[in-house]
């Protein structure tokens, strides 16, 4: 049986069409996907992600533990409430997970994980904890609303009455009481993600929707997230790929020299040996929307599209596709026997709401 958020009747009442994601219950849509991407890409909207883990990092020796778990360093975070974007790897290089990192207080930091890879990351981090001075804390107690759009800070921080909120820049965090609220999001769009205790989640997203918040669903989260470029773990990357060939190497710090985070080696051959592989954007004309696994033809071998959709703001089939190492102009995308002609771009599609390409 799927697990349900704090929100799942909230859901039900507002005729959200239910579906498992990663073992949880939520709505794909609540009526119209297309009418949910417009109105965060013109309002305001708002997402259940409480199946997302928060997991809280504490002890003598967190900082340290974070500068080996993550190929990303903290130590580039400069003031309290500062987040950091990277991946976690495996030895081999691979994508365990990629996640957000604050830093909250000396000693202790807060990461938000994904839902899918929840119970392995849980049980990395515990086992790389082991060699350090240090808590490893799963916070099921909070719940998780991602609000976004031009118009999604106003609306928070009216709801909320937090005023502190207004200066907050872009992937810093601040509380207000008992709620977390981050600038930060998955959508290309200003917004917050606030966290906040578990049975406080359905009053806020009732006061949310009363200021004219519109509720939406996954699969208007997911053409959000692929217009804006953001990769979506288990579809484009994982722990078969590494951060350089998934359009992530700015995250991986590889200064100073002397930090050895897990798969720093393998990763340092590869960047010496050169990327064999890339993710890039791809935008097709008419002729049918390319959708993930779907092969891919370039001059140097063939690739496959991560993830593909019609891009509601693009008003275009767009996708992100995996391809041999190599500069291309154009590629083919294989559908249905057929082979499209595709465009090759650097991702972002869409960024605050103006197209890119």
């Amino acid at each position: 049986m799927s697990s349900r958020t704090p929100l799942h009747e909230a859901h039900l009442a507002a005729d959200g069409k239910m579906v498992d994601f990663a073992g949880w219950e939520l709505p794909i849509h609540y009526g119209s996907q297309m009418e949910e991407h417009k109105a965060v890409r013109e309002a305001a909207g708002m997402f259940d992600v409480s199946h997302m883990t928060v997991v809280d990092i504490q002890g003598a020796q967190a900082r340290e533990f974070l500068r080996r778990l993550l190929a990303n360093d903290v130590d580039k975070l400069s003031e309290r409430g500062q987040a950091l974007y990277g991946c976690m790897l495996d030895e081999r290089g691979g994508v365990l997970d990629d996640l957000i990192t604050y830093w909250l207080d000396d000693n202790f930091y807060r990461t938000v994980v994904n839902a899918a890879t929840r119970e392995n990351d849980l049980a990395w981090m515990r086992r790389v904890a082991e060699d350090f001075d240090v808590e490893v804390i799963e916070r099921d107690d909070l719940a998780m609303i991602a609000v976004q759009g031009p118009e999604a800070r106003e609306k928070v921080i009216d709801v909320l009455g937090a005023r502190d909120a207004e200066s907050l820049k872009p992937f810093r965090a601040t509380t207000h009481g008992d709620y977390f609220i981050a600038r930060t999001g998955y959508t290309g769009e200003d917004g917050f993600e606030v966290l906040m205790p578990a049975g406080e989640a359905e009053g806020f997203w009732q006061a949310l929707m009363e200021v004219g918040v519109r509720p939406c669903g996954l699969g208007a989260r997911d053409s959000l997230r692929l217009e804006a470029g953001l990769n979506l773990y288990g579809q484009d990357m994982d722990t078969t790929t590494t951060p350089l060939e998934s359009n992530l190497g700015w995250t991986v710090a590889f200064e100073p020299d002397d930090r050895d985070f897990i798969g720093r080696r393998a990763l340092a051959v590869q960047k010496s040996d050169g990327v064999p592989r890339q993710l890039v954007g791809l935008v097709l004309g008419r002729g049918g929307i390319p959708r993930t696994g779907a092969k891919v033809h370039t001059t140097a071998g063939e690739g496959q599209v991560t993830s593909g959709v019609f891009g509601p703001t693009t008003q275009c089939p767009v996708a992100l596709a995996r391809i041999p190492a190599g500069e291309f102009d154009e590629v083919e995308v294989e559908l249905r026997g057929k082979r499209l002609t595709a465009r090759v771009v650097k991702p972002p599609f869409v960024r605050q709401g103006k197209v890119r390409i």
